[in-house]
């Protein structure tokens, strides 16, 4: 069984690259990190560290373990912080962490009788999804979900999506964009993983391959940028662009003919008290 304490030792030395400024983090004495160092390898049965007179560095074995040792680490705080009930960590997708979340958790905080502190982590929707599995986020509001067990998953809301495109467009005089049309212009975004991806593949069908998508950029703001440069139109949850089209920088039309929303999903782990913070957040997006 692997001692936190030597995970921590042999993280200081590996950050600080070598025992003494490692022992002045820690403090503790150069000869207890040492110690620590060895009682780690030898459970391991690996030799982690190189060390001589100057430097500090690892082992091919040492640089394997790392990722492993931090991630260790983060987890026990984690349980730490969730039984002391201190901590929610939340996963959001891109567009729900940038364009949605915010004021629902500044409302969640109002509603507690306690200082808790709220760590929102935002990704792609497979990152989020991961992080649940891995018990390093308590909830996940993400665009899809693939049906993994022990979780539950609720709709939370369904976010119209829009074309956008920029002003000078010929498109800005019409009321709507066909579907001839949006097969005729290049494409921006809509990359397999992402929610948009899924519905494109939903709504298009066989007639997906029509599509011209010529540039991906995984990222709502960086897509804008680049519809804003010429480069493309593409599609994107209309809250997303509201304060553009408001300010007249980007212009957005529906799909002629078919409504196209995506599906927002509150994601949990099953059997979780209901008095702890993950179930009470959960709740409170539901009925805000």
């Amino acid at each position: 069984m692997l001692n936190l304490v030597h995970v921590r030792s042999f993280i200081a030395v590996t950050e600080c690259g070598n025992y003494r400024d490692a022992s002045r983090r820690l403090v503790c004495s150069q000869p207890t990190v040492s110690q620590h160092i060895m009682k780690l390898e030898a459970a391991l049965d690996s030799v982690l560290v190189v060390r001589d007179r100057q430097r500090c560095s690892l082992t091919a074995e040492g640089k394997l373990f790392l990722p492993f040792a931090r991630s260790l680490l983060r987890l026990a705080e984690r349980a730490q912080s969730v039984l002391r009930d201190r901590v929610l960590s939340v996963g959001a997708s891109g567009n729900i962490g940038t364009y949605l979340l915010q004021p629902y958790l500044r409302s969640f905080k109002q509603t507690l009788d306690r200082n808790v502190s709220i760590d929102v982590w935002i990704g792609t929707n497979p990152e989020v999804a991961d992080r649940l599995a891995n018990h390093e986020i308590d909830v996940g509001i993400m665009e899809w979900w693939d049906d993994r067990p022990n979780f539950t998953a609720t709709q939370w809301r369904q976010e119209p999506l829009v074309i956008i495109f920029p002003p000078e467009h010929p498109w800005r005089a019409q009321r709507s964009v066909e579907m001839d049309q949006l097969f005729a212009t290049p494409l921006i975004g809509g990359e397999p993983g992402s929610g948009t991806g899924s519905i494109i593949r939903d709504v298009f069908g066989p007639d997906t391959d029509k599509l011209r998508v010529e540039l991906q950029l995984g990222s709502t703001e960086a897509v804008k940028h680049a519809v804003k440069a010429g480069l493309g139109v593409s599609l994107v949850m209309e809250s997303a662009v509201r304060d553009e089209v408001r300010a007249g920088s980007l212009c957005a039309l529906p799909l002629d003919g078919v409504e196209m929303k995506k599906n927002i999903y509150i994601v949990q782990r099953a059997g979780q008290p209901s008095m702890s913070l993950a179930p009470g957040f959960a709740d409170h997006l539901a009925h805000a």
